[in-house]
């Protein structure tokens, strides 16, 4: 079934998020990568083909495609993921499942003491911005580039 073209239909709100996007990867100081690292592991868990598509393309440019194919079980291959991106990689499961882990003390801390404060917010205001993007992706089955 077609769906809308969200971005056409409410070109105002898209222009606003694309705000947000370009902020968390060209105006602050997370590295490119793991911004796209984020982003995809947020899109994994909500599901959004369109987004998982892009940003696993974005991330072979500059990561093996086998830490790629890891980033699903992450924790179970530590050697993989610096501090950093495992401390990312936590957060950001805690933020996108809040309703489940209401962003717990014990992840809080983990993730603060990987990233300075700002660092930290920023971290979180990507992980939010992936959420809305991928809240728009999958209900409006936005097209993926992948072919047979």
């Amino acid at each position: 079934m077609a769906r809308l073209n969200w971005q056409e239909i409410a070109p105002d709100g898209a222009k606003a998020l694309f705000g947000i996007h370009h902020y968390v990867t060209k105006k602050t100081n997370l590295p490119e990568e793991l911004v796209h690292l984020v982003f995809l592991r947020v899109s994994q868990i909500n599901g959004c083909a369109h987004c998982i598509d892009m940003h696993s393309r974005d991330l072979r440019k500059t990561m093996s495609i086998d830490k790629i194919a890891l980033v699903p079980v992450w924790n179970e291959v530590h050697h993989l993921f610096s501090d950093q991106e495992r401390a990312a990689l936590a957060w950001a499961e805690e933020v996108t499942l809040v309703s489940e882990t209401h962003a717990s003390d014990e992840a809080y801390a983990a993730a603060s003491a990987h990233f300075t404060p700002k660092d930290l917010v920023d971290l979180t205001i990507t992980i939010a911005a992936m959420n809305a993007f991928n809240r728009l992706g999958a209900p409006f089955r936005l097209p993926v580039a992948a072919a047979l």
